[in-house]
């Protein structure tokens, strides 16, 4: 069973758990970060133990969320072991994997409908990075 971890702010609480139910129906273990409710807290919280669980190897991927998706996924990027994508429709899951390499899709939680959430986490989750001409691109990420 492969493990997914997953983060959100209280904007992204109720996706979360249609997300957290969903994955688990397609057989994934999935960590639980929280937060655990929709009173309002800081995604970072949240958001730098998820980045922690995968820079250490607990877990290859993962799911974050907030409003806007902006927050969640500064805080994810500035872990030098993630590459955190802003994900709003199935096209960017696809490229932010092919091209990029990322091991984290963010979700801007009120600007999407669950449906969208769910098939961008499906295409995120299906999709390969290509390497070749991309590779030397995701290398120069990283901070030296």
């Amino acid at each position: 069973m492969k493990k997914i971890g997953i983060a959100c702010d209280h904007a992204g609480f109720q996706m979360k758990e249609l997300l957290v139910g969903y994955l688990s129906t397609k057989g994934y273990d999935v960590v639980d970060f929280g937060c655990h409710s929709e009173e309002s807290i800081d995604y970072p919280d949240f958001g730098h133990p998820l980045a922690e669980a995968i820079e250490n190897g607990e877990l290859e991927q993962g799911v974050g969320l907030c409003g806007s998706g902006e927050g969640m996924a500064m805080t994810l990027n500035k872990h030098q072991g993630i590459r955190a994508g802003l994900c709003w429709n199935t096209d960017v899951a696809a490229l932010t994997r092919q091209h990029n390499d990322a091991n984290v899709v963010v979700l801007p939680a009120r600007f999407i409908s669950n449906d969208e959430a769910i098939a961008i986490v499906n295409t995120f989750l299906s999709s390969d990075f290509e390497g070749g001409r991309h590779q030397g691109r995701v290398e120069k990420i990283a901070c030296k």
